[in-house]
């Protein structure tokens, strides 16, 4: 007998609350940005979201972190663990790991199955395989790695406010919204992927050839994935609009930076958005303006 032992009064869904709570130390240690959004999220969707990321950055901390004593063999098999207990997890509602929990009780309360769950790992798992990409691999990767997240969290925003049913009119701005993100974090990335992790995601590019003309064609993919997901935001419910477009501004905000600053000092410095733009476009986005 476990000598600590719950009470009977304990409600059943302690243990819920708990994992919740776990998913949001993930989130709060790693992101300020996403935190600063996520504000914005009504409930329960904000909990939900936050339950999904908090997935999301643990498999990513699995397949980046910096430590040479953690090699590929051992980030494998810790991958393919955390899915495997994630699976188990969809079927059965409960994990050992309060990461898994949370989101397995999110998943099955919103509609998230292994049909997205699993190109994410597969996505995860390419990291730890594969160092350079052509087009359709770098598709296919950016798919699992992102435009899946976007999907989960269009599952939870749809879910929580009764619209199931216009999950299929809104996934393609979902998607291209992750897209978007995804690619913007490459590109101002773009020395630490190489030069820390050895992984060039766009095909044929790296930082000694790396020129103005690359990033434009980069930032002009870019804008074509931000038009399409603009065009999706005012059609999301309320209780997610605000955040989705917060997100959305400062990622076009941080596209624009890209844009006038020299290749040759991507390949250098990481581009940012200052902290007090973020709260101006933040405060913008509560007003529910794009400009």
């Amino acid at each position: 007998m476990s000598l600590v032992r719950p009470t009977r009064a304990t409600d059943e869904r302690t243990y819920d609350a708990v994992a919740g709570r776990s998913a949001a130390v993930v989130i709060s240690g790693y992101s300020t940005s996403f935190g600063l959004a996520s504000r914005l999220l009504a409930e329960p969707v904000r909990t939900h979201v936050r339950n999904v990321y908090a997935l999301v950055r643990i498999a990513d901390e699995i397949v980046d972190s910096p430590d040479p004593g953690f090699g590929p063999e051992a980030r494998a098999e810790l991958l393919d663990g955390l899915q495997a207990d994630t699976h188990r997890a969809l079927v059965t509602g409960r994990s050992s790991n309060l990461v898994v929990h949370a989101f397995a009780t999110t998943a099955r309360a919103t509609g998230i199955g292994a049909d997205l769950v699993d190109p994410f790992f597969t996505a995860m798992r390419t990291d730890l395989q594969v160092q350079g990409h052509d087009a359709a691999s770098l598709q296919r990767y950016i798919f699992g790695s992102a435009e899946v997240v976007g999907l989960m969290c269009l599952r939870v925003f749809l879910a929580c406010d009764g619209r199931d049913l216009e999950y299929d009119d809104l996934a393609d701005g979902a998607r291209r919204l992750g897209a978007a993100f995804q690619k913007i974090n490459f590109l101002r990335d773009l020395a630490e992927d190489e030069g820390l992790l050895g992984r060039s995601y766009f095909p044929g590019l790296v930082t000694g050839t790396f020129t103005d003309v690359h990033r434009d064609a980069i930032l002009d993919d870019v804008a074509g994935d931000l038009r399409a997901a603009a065009a999706a935001i005012p059609r999301l419910p309320r209780s997610s609009r605000r955040a989705v477009l917060a997100a959305y501004l400062l990622f076009a905000e941080l596209a624009q930076r890209l844009g006038v600053t020299p290749a040759a000092r991507i390949t250098e410095e990481r581009v940012t958005v200052p902290g007090p733009v973020k709260a101006r476009l933040v405060a913008r986005a509560v007003l529910g303006r794009t400009a």
